[in-house]
Order: structure tokens, then C-alpha cells, then sequence
């Protein structure tokens, strides 16, 4: 079994880039739309980077199977921790619209 070091050197940038997007969404400084906005697109390229992984696979351009299940993992995680902020912001709003004045 050959190791090929431009999967792994690839791989590290990734996480690494991908830890700098995790900094830049947790500012103090930002709006909680703000917040939830980049949440969305952290979401919306770890989607973009699974599909452009299956595809090189796909079109043998990338032998990295690991890597790529890697990666749909993370964009499956990621959707569904998205979905269950949703889901809890829309029980924090019909909370607070049942909230009687």
C-alpha cells in the first residue's frame, strides 16, 4: 500500500484552513446573524469540497478514498448540526411569539 504525500500535505491545509474558518466564525464582535450567516457558508464549502473530492475520484484524478469519505463525513455532520440549530431557533421564535403581553 503506496501513501501518496500530496493527499496528505493536501489534507493538512485543509484541516488547517478549515480551523481558521472555525476562529473566524466564533468573533465576539459579530451579530447573531452575522454568526449564523457564516455557519451557512462553513456548511456550503464543506459541501463544495465533499462533491469536488467525489468527483476527482470519480474521474480518477484522486485515489484518496479515505480522504474523500473524510470529507462527505464532515459535510454530513456539518449539515446536520446546522439543521438542528434551525431547528432550535424556530422553537426559541414560536416560544417567545407564544409569550403573551
Amino acid at each position: 500500500m503506496s501513501i501518496n504525500i500530496n493527499s496528505i500535505t493536501t489534507n493538512l491545509t485543509n484541516q488547517t484552513n478549515q480551523n481558521s474558518n472555525l476562529n473566524k466564525i466564533t468573533n465576539t464582535n459579530d451579530t447573531f446573524s452575522k454568526i449564523l450567516e457564516k455557519g451557512i457558508n462553513y456548511v456550503n464549502n464543506q459541501e463544495l469540497n465533499a462533491n469536488k473530492m467525489v468527483q476527482e475520484l470519480a474521474a480518477g484524478q484522486n485515489d484518496d478514498i479515505a480522504g474523500t469519505m473524510i470529507a462527505l463525513e464532515k459535510a454530513d455532520i456539518s449539515m446536520r448540526l446546522l439543521i438542528q440549530v434551525r431547528n432550535k431557533v424556530i422553537n426559541a421564535y414560536q416560544e417567545i411569539m407564544r409569550i403573551q403581553l
